[in-house]
């Protein structure tokens, strides 16, 4: 199968240069197929196409501008996404670096029900052998941001349940660009930022580089980092045809490369010291890093035929490795267990936070050692035409695509003298965890978009037939010699249709609806009972936008049939991260949102004052009764509410835009949230804490090429508990000012 993809994808590329050697004129390109071609383009590796076609999409949407995420400056990616209703966040770390994002309440754990891109190309690690999204494409160098749920998202798989989010890093620019950021601030924090490209009529380039840092808001018992190191670097070459070309042609390059080190841990905090020292990190957790390392290359060809015919073929392959060495237990217990009952361990809890002494191997550290990869190709052929009265927007797809995840695990044995942790016995890698999770998956789309008068249906289909393969080594064989491998294999076919229909109502009110089926496989070493995740997806509302004024409200209900429960460290499992049938769950809500600028009430135009608000009221409740080992779980009982999934959630945004000067507030609200599935009123012990968090963002344009910024993260210095997991109480980002200068031309 190796072989195969590789001659594949040698067989494409080799088509692609010798489409592209062959064009035959050096004139400039005709500005009528330059600009068909781009939206095109832009509609194939997209989840939303270019802002102003929001109103013909037959589902909700969301885009995040490039001007806005400049403004804000956010590094975090659940900031930004707190501004897009009906996505579901549970912070961990305060920066976002490991994000928990869920969508109309299909779970918030590592991501895992989210289909992440960057750039129309799956970014976790191993989307369907392991889709934990340890790796994040870095949100500081993100050009803008589409979020995409309802009936029409399947054409982005494997998972069609909760939605897709697709990252659009920085394009090539048409004109020479040199851009640079230096900014600094509190906890030693730093950014560095340049990018520097060009457009000629035949070439394009860019180069962006990326450095950030940071010690960290957390105080280790003893002292010590509790930050982090990024680093980020992306290349990109575009190569095209020009205007007296038969078929216009593009071809992109691009490769980046990212790493990270972070002092971050899994273990939290008990109540009781969250009330007294809610920024205090135990000396247990001294050791604990994460290094990763990640590789991204991509090739993408686009034809365009003619008007009417196209298509766009992408070629990927990602490589990421990382070590997350962590504590994982003390004195034979989980972090979990010490944590919440910390009256009845007393010793344990001393050898924690290094008030007592502890014997040989009393703390146990696990190296968390895996490698991934995910590579494959994608072809998108489009074409337009008409039939009868009904104009057709068609669209087939077929995807072709690998991965893996590789754990090659030890446990490290350590004791505590004197507050500080000393190495006792070294572990063997492989010892504590051997196996190889592998997925091959052939997926294929079909889908039109119809139009006649004011109707538009938007029909699809998909289909994902997926090869699982789990090779267990056994922890006896670090070698892997054989000698006492399992490997369990199974084959998933699916079927997942979707329809959409819209509504122009008057010139500026729509109403759309829409029905899909939700999926998502099992990954591999999940039991043999473990039945893929699927649910029947409803939707309905409406938008309605004028010169001033644009609102979208639409109701949701998604029925599980069977929802899939993760075992992740990171969610307070085990970390087998096997999966398991949760049985039959219902979620259904109502997301709001609306945006103006009061400066056009006024009859102002010397300023602006945008404003934007959206609200998400999202009910998540189980239908059947179950026990299960998964601790936010447990034993559940008909009727219990999922935990981490809010009922209400509350952004609010407002800015004011004079010549120069620019300022926004960015305010959202959550309410306490069950860190436990239950039902009846919330238990202090079993939830997180209410809370109110403003921002701040304000720039001036100091001079033609330079602005200065400011900005505030949590304005008002609000103490919250954001989780209870992996293991203990995890604070929000407390106040952060930051300050810096920027360059453009």
């Amino acid at each position: 199968m190796n072989f195969r993809i590789g001659s594949l994808t040698l067989f494409l590329l080799f088509l692609s240069f010798t489409n592209l050697v062959a064009f035959q004129s050096e004139s400039e390109p005709s500005d009528s197929l330059a600009v068909i071609a781009n939206e095109i383009l832009l509609e194939r590796i997209t989840v939303t196409g270019s802002p102003v076609w929001r109103t013909s999409i037959p589902g909700a949407a969301s885009y995040i501008s490039s001007g806005q995420l400049l403004l804000q400056s956010y590094s975090d990616i659940h900031r930004v996404l707190r501004s897009v209703s009906g996505v579901n966040i549970q912070e961990e770390d305060g920066f976002g670096l490991r994000p928990n994002i869920g969508m109309r309440g299909a779970g918030v754990e590592r991501s895992t029900k989210v289909n992440i891109m960057e750039d129309g190309v799956l970014a976790s690690p191993a989307p369907y052998s392991a889709p934990a999204a340890y790796y994040f494409p870095n949100t500081a160098r993100i050009h803008s941001v589409e979020v995409r749920k309802g009936s029409s998202q399947i054409k982005y798989g494997p998972n069609t349940t909760g939605g897709a989010i697709n990252l659009l890093s920085t394009p090539i620019p048409s004109n020479f660009s040199a851009n640079a950021e230096v900014s600094g601030g509190q906890f030693s924090s730093g950014k560095l930022y340049t990018s520097l490209g060009n457009s000629s009529s035949r070439f394009g380039w860019l180069l962006e580089g990326l450095r950030m840092n940071n010690e960290g808001f957390k105080q280790l018992d003893g002292s010590g980092d509790t930050g982090f190191l990024i680093r980020d670097v992306i290349g990109k070459f575009m190569v095209r045809s020009d205007g007296d070309a038969a078929v216009f042609q593009r071809l992109e390059f691009k490769a980046g490369y990212n790493d990270q080190v972070s002092d971050e841990t899994y273990l939290g905090l008990t109540r009781e010291d969250f009330r007294t020292t809610p920024l205090r990190r135990y000396a247990g957790s001294q050791a604990d890093r994460i290094t990763t390392e990640h590789l991204q290359f991509s090739a993408r060809h686009f034809a365009l035929f003619s008007n009417s015919v196209d298509l766009t073929t992408t070629l990927y392959h990602n490589t990421f490795s990382r070590n997350w060495y962590k504590l994982q237990s003390v004195n034979g217990q989980s972090m979990s267990a010490v944590l919440r009952n910390p009256s009845e361990n007393p010793e344990a809890m001393g050898f924690l936070n290094g008030s007592l002494n502890s014997p040989d191997n009393s703390l146990i550290v696990r190296a968390n050692d895996r490698n991934y990869y995910s590579r494959g190709a994608e072809s998108v052929l489009g074409i337009r035409f008409e039939a009868g009265r009904l104009g057709n927007q068609a669209e087939l797809g077929v995807r072709f695509h690998q991965d893996q995840e590789d754990r090659f695990q030890l446990e490290d044995g350590y004791r505590m003298q004197n507050g500080l942790m000393q190495l006792s016995n070294p572990g063997v890698p492989g010892t504590q965890d051997n196996r190889i999770g592998s997925a091959t998956a052939l997926s294929v789309f079909l889908k039109n978009k119809m139009t006649w008068h004011e109707f538009t249906f938007s029909p699809g289909i998909r289909i994902e037939n997926i090869w699982f393969r789990n090779e267990n080594f056994g922890r006896s064989d670090p070698e892997r010699s054989g000698s006492n491998l399992n490997i369990t294999e199974y084959e998933i076919f699916e079927f997942i249709p979707g329809f959409g229909l819209t509504f122009k109502a008057t010139d500026h009110l729509t109403l759309i609806s829409g029905i899909h089926k939700g999926f998502s496989p099992p990954s591999p070493g999940s039991p043999a009972e473990t039945r893929s995740e699927k649910s029947i997806n409803y939707e309905v509302g409406g938008r309605f936008q004028n010169d001033i004024f644009h609102t979208e409200l639409i109701g949701f209900y998604n029925d599980y049939s069977n929802m899939l429960g993760s075992d992740l460290a990171a969610g307070g499992g085990s970390g087998t991260t096997a999966q398991f049938n949760a049985g039959s769950v219902r979620v259904f809500g109502v997301e709001f949102s609306a945006g103006t600028d009061f400066a056009d009430y006024l009859q102002q135009t010397a300023f602006s004052l945008p404003f934007s608000v959206n609200y998400t009221y999202t009910d998540a409740s189980f239908r059947n009764s179950f026990r299960s080992t998964f601790g936010p779980w447990g034993n559940v009982t008909k009727g219990d509410m999922m935990p981490y999934i809010p009922e209400h959630q509350l952004n609010v945004q407002l800015g004011y835009h004079q010549n120069k000067l620019s300022v926004q507030l960015n305010s959202s609200y959550m309410p306490a949230m069950r860190t436990v599935a239950g039902s009846g009123s919330l238990v202090s012990e079993f939830s997180t804490d209410s809370y109110f968090v403003t921002d701040l963002s304000s720039s001036y344009q100091l001079l033609p090429d330079y602005s200065l910024f400011i900005n505030i993260r949590n304005l008002f210095n609000e103490t919250y508990v954001v989780s209870d997991r992996p293991a203990g109480l995890r604070p929000g980002l407390p106040r952060m000012a930051i300050a810096g200068i920027r360059f453009a031309i």
